[in-house]
C-alpha cells in the first residue's frame, strides 16, 4: 500500500522517484531490522561516513573483506601507495572504528572489526564489479601466490645441499 500524500504527492514523487511504502511493510513482524553496529552516536556515525567517503579507503576495505588480515606493506604493494599514505589511511579507518590492529614483532596487521563486516559487505557488495576493485583483488591474489612461491623456495633452499664443484 502506497501512502497518499494528497496535494504534496507530486512533490514527493519528484523528490523521491521510488515508491514510498509504510515502514511496517518493509520489516518482518513489525520489528525493525537490527544492524551489527549497535547504538552508534552521531559523532561516531560521522566518522564512519567520512571514512567511507574516500576511494582509497574503500579500496582498502574491499581488500580487507577479500582477505581477513593485511599489513601496511601488503596494502602498499597491492594498491601502489606509499607507506606514509597507507598508514595515514589506516589510521583514519581505525579512528572510525572500522578496523582493528595487532602487532607481531615489527609488523602491524589490520583486520575489519566484527561489528563492521556486515555493513561493509552490504555497501561494498554494490560495487563488487567495479574494475578498480577487481584489479585490486587480482593483485592481491598474485601477491599471495608469489608469497607462497617465495616461502617454498626458501624452504627448498634450506634443504638443498650446495654443490661446491
Amino acid at each position: 500500500m502506497l501512502f497518499n500524500f494528497g496535494f504534496k504527492r507530486d512533490f514527493f514523487q519528484f523528490a523521491f522517484p521510488f515508491p514510498i511504502y509504510p515502514l511496517s511493510s518493509l520489516t518482518e513482524n513489525g520489528k525493525l531490522p537490527v544492524l551489527r553496529l549497535k547504538n552508534i552516536s552521531l559523532a561516531s556515525g560521522t566518522l564512519v561516513f567520512k571514512a567511507l567517503a574516500d576511494e582509497s579507503r574503500l579500496r582498502i576495505l574491499n581488500l580487507m573483506l577479500f582477505r581477513e588480515e593485511l599489513s601496511i606493506s601488503d596494502l602498499e604493494l597491492i594498491l601502489d601507495f606509499t607507506q606514509t599514505k597507507t598508514a595515514r589511511l589506516m589510521g583514519i579507518l581505525k579512528t572510525a572504528g572500522l578496523v582493528q590492529s595487532r602487532r607481531q614483532d615489527y609488523w602491524v596487521f589490520y583486520k575489519l572489526k566484527e561489528e563492521s563486516v556486515e555493513l561493509l559487505q552490504d555497501l561494498l557488495g554494490l560495487m563488487e564489479k567495479d574494475p578498480i576493485f577487481q584489479k585490486d583483488i587480482r593483485s592481491c591474489e598474485v601477491m599471495e601466490s608469489n608469497r607462497e612461491l617465495m616461502i617454498n623456495k626458501m624452504a627448498l633452499r634450506q634443504y638443498k645441499p650446495r654443490n661446491y664443484d
